[in-house]
């Protein structure tokens, strides 16, 4: 998808400069410039920018105090402050700028800054699309329905036809797949430790190596329960852990 950036820039040549560099980023769409801070203002309302190259010093608003007033909207681009005086980068970083760019600019310092929003814009979909955190979970157990609170959920393991899941203080016995509870509780931190487990890594004690790089898993409490991991979920799970 393309990153839609508007500039905001009331000297001339630097406007230009901007334009030509950003125009190198295949993945950049270039929206309206604006030549001060109040028409920056109105171009986001019509054009909804992923990114605001902004100069600091504009006419009529200034560009820290247009970041400000971008700040508090519902939908608020990323801020990449651009000037000739280097005084200013405290204020910038301040407003959670993503970058601080100095005139003249410099095609190897636009390609870094341009790395910087990617990352961002990426890191900000992710937790847009994040599951929510369910506060309850129902489960069907012996024709009755049981809310159970997923944190106290310690571990759950596939009996059978059936699915045990061992809170802190109980069991519950269910027919819901390992699979199917596994999805309800992605918001929390599980991990599949082996075919027939699911764990909470909050309760996780210890990992022992057990054989073929397989490894058992101590989890907290006075039962000191272990639990399997197999082979092929090891090192996911021991980088999950490092997390």
């Amino acid at each position: 998808m393309k990153i839609r950036i508007m500039i905001a820039e009331d000297e001339r040549l630097a406007r230009e400069e901007l334009v030509y560099l950003l125009q190198q980023e295949t993945d950049v769409e270039l929206l309206a410039t604006a030549t001060n801070g109040r028409e920056l203002l109105e171009q986001v309302d019509a054009n909804e920018p992923d990114v605001v190259f902004l100069d600091i010093k504009m006419p009529e608003l200034e560009g820290t105090q247009a970041a400000r007033m971008l700040a508090s909207r519902k939908q608020q681009p990323l801020i990449v402050f651009c000037t000739a005086h280097e005084e200013f980068a405290v204020d910038a970083f301040k407003l959670y700028a993503v970058d601080y760019l100095l005139k003249p600019f410099e095609p190897k310092r636009i390609q870094e800054t341009m790395q910087r929003v990617r990352e961002r814009l990426v890191k900000a979909k992710a937790e847009q699309t994040a599951p929510s955190k369910r506060s309850k979970l129902l489960v069907e157990e012996n024709n009755r329905l049981v809310v159970i609170d997923p944190a106290t959920i310690v571990y759950a393991v596939r009996e059978e036809r059936f699915v045990q899941i061992h809170t802190q203080t109980e069991t519950y016995t269910t027919k819901m797949t390992l699979t199917q509870l596994a999805e309800k509780l992605q918001a929390y931190d599980f991990f599949r430790t082996h075919k027939s487990y699911l764990v909470n890594l909050q309760f996780v004690s210890e990992l022992t190596p057990w054989f073929n790089g397989a490894y058992n898993l101590t989890l907290k409490g006075d039962a000191r329960t272990k639990i399997p991991v197999s082979r092929t979920s090891a090192k996911d799970l021991l980088r999950k852990l490092e997390e």
